[in-house]
């Protein structure tokens, strides 16, 4: 005979893992907004699965796992820039550490941060570059977006991302 609650215990051991563990949203939500003289977020790169357009000023561009892109935010006032943000993002896989970020959902691995119209003009210069090679910035070794953050942060010149280097990142597999 069977103890009392006992069947209880034996389906709780045989249900799946997954099926108690919360499950995180598959694909990262990127907002992007456009109020003229007022706000501008946009995507410098970045190939997303879908866009969806939510009105005139607002949509959301999702990213499945792995996918890399960039997010520009610039915020206006009346006196001129109030702020220059720059994001090369990661959309990160359910089960990974991700970091919060305003407007992105459910958060992403930030590869690169740069805060500062001076500081986003250089990192956009270093895209213009990696583009006029030929190279999709999307494709670019997650280890170079770190570095150009570091060297930001330190005030040192900013590393150049060479056609060699790409060939090597794509040799290796093309993930960190």
């Amino acid at each position: 005979m069977m103890a009392p609650g006992s069947h209880l215990a034996s389906a709780i051991r045989q249900a799946p893992l997954q099926a108690m563990v919360p499950q995180r949203p598959t694909r990262m939500r990127v907002s992007l907004a456009f109020v003229e003289d007022r706000v501008n977020v946009w995507l410098r790169f970045g190939q997303p699965t879908v866009e969806i357009v939510l009105d005139r000023w607002r949509r959301v561009a999702m990213f499945v796992p792995g996918t890399v892109c960039c997010r520009v935010k610039w915020i206006g006032n009346i006196s001129g820039n109030a702020l220059w943000q720059l994001l090369v993002m990661q959309a990160p896989t359910p089960f990974e550490d991700a970091q919060r970020v305003a407007g992105v959902l459910p958060g992403a691995r930030i590869l690169l941060r740069s805060d500062g119209e001076a500081q986003v003009e250089a990192v956009q210069a270093v895209i213009d570059a990696i583009e006029a090679l030929g190279i999709d910035p999307c494709t670019v070794a997650a280890s170079y977006w770190r570095k150009v953050g570091h060297r930001l942060g330190a005030g040192l010149p900013l590393p150049v991302y060479t056609a060699e280097r790409h060939v090597s990142h794509l040799a290796v597999g093309g993930g960190e």
